[in-house]
């Protein structure tokens, strides 16, 4: 486990966004050490100036099939995994292809801030069927996700599992989805960038595992958020229908080839021989998402947080410290600690904050002190 010291020295936005006297618990990166073996694939790589473009690439399908048989026992169509650059380019072109502008889109409320950038930059509306918030449970509203499609609302764009809230969406509801979205004539893009990071006591569903959702469904995920290389940049888009593979058809070509060469075969390490650090990896996590809860308890009794069931960000209610909207900057200006702020996530979240704890069990405890301090 890294020290704060040698932290200091990276170069990643996490640490070079703040002043050095600001500890950052926001950006969603890890401050783990990388698997050894997708390291020795890039040292090779550079080794041998091994830094072209992005060709063909047959690897990563092969190694994406095998992860999703052993962790999710799920067999993807090969033919249908294409290559993009990360999951937000993968989102946007394919919204794009399949889009006219001011199509209506919804998304799910507490959710991922980038969703609304990407949508803005489609010139597309952004329609908001929130989550349900009841007995310590974060659920998708099916009843409100109708009645957006009956109003004409063409997407989904669905968190699975959900940031920030670290919810695991069931097969019924993700069952319901498919149902509506082939009833309405609608395109369901699942954003499934978390989805390795499920723990033990957990199962994951993706979403074009469920018949149902394959004529309509697209999935886009990565192997960087789970394994920790966010800046090689590659992703996959997948489908699993032959006539919704051909409407994406509309993307450009170049789509392939704006992915990274290393981000590529880091992608097929990870995936194909990654399991042994992964599971190491959540271990240390789900240690982690507890000691949020022990600590909070110590220090900030008050504060409201459900241990989340999948990847390790917290999303804690803070309400109590009576700080209103402005709470993130308060922080980061007075008590020198930063996280995402519930706004990002939604207008009407500015009680809430997003804790990444992805890191040492001190840096936590010291964050959630300065936090509660």
């Amino acid at each position: 486990m890294r020290d704060l010291a040698e932290l200091r020295k990276l170069h990643s936005s996490k640490w070079l966004r703040y002043p050095a006297d600001v500890l950052p618990l926001h950006v969603a990166e890890m401050d783990f050490e990388v698997d050894p073996g997708v390291r020795a694939v890039l040292a090779e790589m550079v080794a041998k100036s091994d830094l072209g473009y992005l060709g063909p690439i047959p690897e990563v399908p092969e190694a994406f099939i095998g992860f999703a048989q052993r962790h999710w026992g799920w067999t993807p169509d090969a033919a249908q995994i294409r290559m993009t650059t990360d999951v937000g380019v993968g989102v946007v072109e394919v919204i794009r292809a399949l889009s006219k502008p001011g199509d209506k889109v919804i998304i799910n409320s507490p959710v991922y801030h980038s969703f609304y950038m990407w949508l803005d930059e489609l010139h597309l509306t952004t329609v908001d069927a929130p989550l349900i918030h009841e007995s310590d449970v974060w659920r998708l509203d099916l009843a409100a996700i109708e009645a957006q499609f009956k109003s004409g609302a063409r997407f989904i764009l669905l968190s699975s599992p959900h940031n920030p809230a670290g919810r695991i969406h069931t097969l019924e509801e993700l069952t319901a989805i498919a149902e509506l979205s082939n009833k309405y004539n609608a395109y369901v893009i699942s954003d499934e960038i978390h989805a390795p990071l499920t723990y033990a006591d957990q199962k994951f569903i993706p979403y074009l595992s469920i018949s149902a959702a394959q004529r309509r469904g697209i999935m886009v995920t990565s192997s960087s958020k789970a394994f920790n290389f966010a800046g090689l940049k590659a992703a996959i888009i997948v489908t699993q229908n032959q006539e919704m593979f051909e409407e994406l058809n509309a993307m450009p070509e170049a789509n392939h080839w704006r992915a990274s060469l290393l981000g590529g075969f880091a992608m097929a390490k990870a995936f194909a021989g990654g399991d042994k650090w992964l599971a190491e990896t959540m271990t240390q996590l789900d240690h982690n998402r507890k000691l949020v809860k022990e600590l909070l308890a110590k220090y900030l009794p008050d504060a409201k947080y459900v241990i989340p069931q999948n990847s390790y960000l917290a999303w804690i209610d803070i309400s109590c410290l009576g700080l209103g909207d402005n709470a993130s900057e308060y922080l980061i200006e007075n008590k020198k600690v930063a996280f995402n702020p519930g706004t990002e996530f939604g207008d009407q979240f500015g009680a809430y904050i997003r804790l990444n704890f992805a890191t040492s069990p001190e840096i936590i405890e010291e964050g959630i002190k300065r936090l509660a301090s």
